[in-house]
């Protein structure tokens, strides 16, 4: 059987920019190993969102920095489909920001594992059994 592993917007940026001790050490050869590495496109908007406000410095303009990480890097963008958004806004009432709930609903559309540390995510009942352990 094939892996699939969603990357939450945070582990894409640490794991593109080699920061590997910011996750559980166990992750890099899973995340090296898997048979696809995907993102949500909101991680795309997280990511450019950050860095012009502040938030995050890239070493180069958003656009550059994200098409880098994306193809070059062994990354595919997932679609935004009808189907995950039904299901972001069908998940439990954890939190609520949008973002996340479309990177949760993604993940379970795929039946893919999801890399995150956030600590709302362990809180959601349907993503038990998604959500990568360290």
């Amino acid at each position: 059987m094939s892996e699939m592993i969603v990357l939450d917007t945070h582990i894409w940026f640490w794991w593109i920019n080699e920061e590997y001790h910011r996750f559980p050490a166990s992750w890099l050869s899973r995340i090296e190993n898997a048979d696809k590495v995907v993102v949500s496109p909101v991680s795309c908007f997280e990511i450019a969102l950050a860095n012009q406000r502040g938030r995050l410095t890239l070493p180069c303009n958003a656009g550059d920095w994200l098409r880098d990480a994306l193809t070059p890097a062994g990354v595919e963008l997932l679609p935004m489909t009808a189907e995950i958004s039904a299901r972001a806004v069908l998940l439990s009432p954890i939190h609520k920001d949008p973002f996340d709930r479309i990177i949760i609903a993604s993940a379970l559309e795929h039946n893919a594992q999801l890399a995150s540390i956030d600590g709302n995510f362990p809180l959601y009942v349907e993503l038990q059994s998604n959500l990568m352990k360290a």
